[in-house]
């Protein structure tokens, strides 16, 4: 929850000065003239985008809320793009099939954060992105920390389940654990299976080895799927079996759901504690002499907690007269690398070693050239952190990490 702790500060925040400053991006260039006859394509178009149901207070969109999209050259939509905070690693596509030129109605996927939504038509035509959309994390599922039956099984067959938590991230220790006590004879060990809630696939099973009747056993998740993170979302475990009579026992049939759901993130907000993003020159981009800010300045008091935002590999761990003690951390699953500027002491960790997301790595300082306890924060495209990747605004993303965590 963020909460609000009056700072103020300055930051010189960047190692432009002694590392070198990045060359300006190319503009793209423009397609030249395709070949003549092609088929017209109207450009879809969004003037509007109102939420209609299940929406958070005063309208506001969340997960799980129907946004009506108003506009034109809609008939023929496809699909709907919400875009995330950065690149396309945390944007979500929903299939649409719109009746009207002029309207579309879309669900906001669990997941979605806020950012900018984008239409693509079945010819590939896609509109403008919008401006950024609002989104608000959903009401989490009931919690079910402790084994508890699971309604309308089979006579003779007793099931009980329970999930850790409702709220998991990647790269956490352990993101999450799902329990379960089967009281009955089985034919056959029961599958587990890792159900998405956006469509409903089943994205990992499990098939633990059958243990005694009335024997509890677990399972526990990390956010991954090989080698590749999970996308952000609301996920539920489900069981089933064969009984030793020849019945299907399955959770997933109950009325309920939610039944052991919960929500994964990709990412939690560094500062663990009261803390306030400052005025406009703490901002990316602000003016500096000879250079421009690459980050963001965030204020808290000193001594306050951090965390890995995202878990990964430390890349960088050094002293620098602008930036302070500083820690740059190898995002596990992304291409992006996060750096933390400030802090008050050289963080324990070595250069080479893991880190998981939300574990302490150090505590908000004013070392180096910083007036004001503050975490300067920077977000680098791949390859990374002044290796050939490029810094972009961390405000959208800290902000989205901020309405839930």
């Amino acid at each position: 929850m963020r909460e609000t702790h009056v700072a103020a500060g300055r930051c010189a925040g960047v190692l432009a000065a002694s590392l070198g400053v990045l060359a300006p991006v190319a503009a793209a260039q423009a397609p030249g003239p395709g070949g003549g006859g092609g088929l017209y394509v109207a450009t879809p178009k969004v003037s509007k985008v109102t939420c209609v149901r299940r929406c958070a207070s005063s309208k506001r969109a969340q997960g799980g809320s129907t946004l009506k999209l108003t506009g034109s050259g809609l008939s023929t939509a496809a699909k709907v793009i919400f875009g995330g905070s950065y690149g396309s690693g945390d944007d979500l596509t929903v299939k649409v099939r719109s009746r009207s030129d002029s309207s579309i109605s879309v669900k906001v996927p669990i997941g979605a954060i806020t950012g900018p939504i984008t239409v693509v038509t079945a010819e590939k035509a896609k509109s403008r992105p919008t401006r950024p959309i609002a989104i608000l994390p959903p009401p989490p599922p009931a919690p079910n920390a402790k084994l508890s039956a699971v309604p309308g099984m089979l006579a003779g067959v007793k099931v009980e389940t329970g999930t850790s938590r409702t709220r998991a991230y990647v790269g956490a220790r352990r993101a999450v654990t799902f329990s379960y006590r089967i009281t009955g004879a089985l034919a056959d060990a029961p599958v587990v299976e890792l159900v998405r809630a956006s469509d409903g696939v089943a994205v990992k099973t499990w098939t633990p080895e059958a243990v005694p009747s009335g024997e509890v056993n677990t399972i526990s998740w990390d956010g991954s799927l090989g080698r590749k993170a999970a996308k952000p979302g609301r996920y539920s475990f489900r069981l089933s079996a064969d009984t030793s009579a020849g019945a299907e026992v399955r959770t997933a049939q109950t009325d309920d759901s939610d039944r052991d759901a919960f929500d994964l993130y990709d990412n939690i907000f560094p500062i663990r504690g009261r803390h306030e993003f400052g005025g406009a020159a703490g901002r990316f981009g602000a003016g500096r002499a000879g250079h421009r800010h690459q980050g963001q300045d965030t204020f808290a008091r000193c001594g306050t907690p951090l965390v890995a935002a995202r878990g990964g590999t430390i890349k960088f761990k050094q002293y620098h007269a602008l930036a302070g003690n500083y820690v740059v951390i190898d995002g596990a699953g992304t291409d992006v690398d996060y750096v933390y500027m400030h802090m008050a002491e050289p963080t324990p960790f070595q250069r080479g070693d893991r880190v998981y997301t939300g574990q302490r790595i150090g505590s908000v300082g004013d070392t180096g050239d910083a007036q004001g306890c503050h975490l300067h924060f920077e977000l680098w495209t791949g390859p990374g952190w002044y290796d050939g990747g490029k810094p972009f605004d961390p405000l959208p993303s800290l902000k989205a990490w901020d309405s839930w965590s």
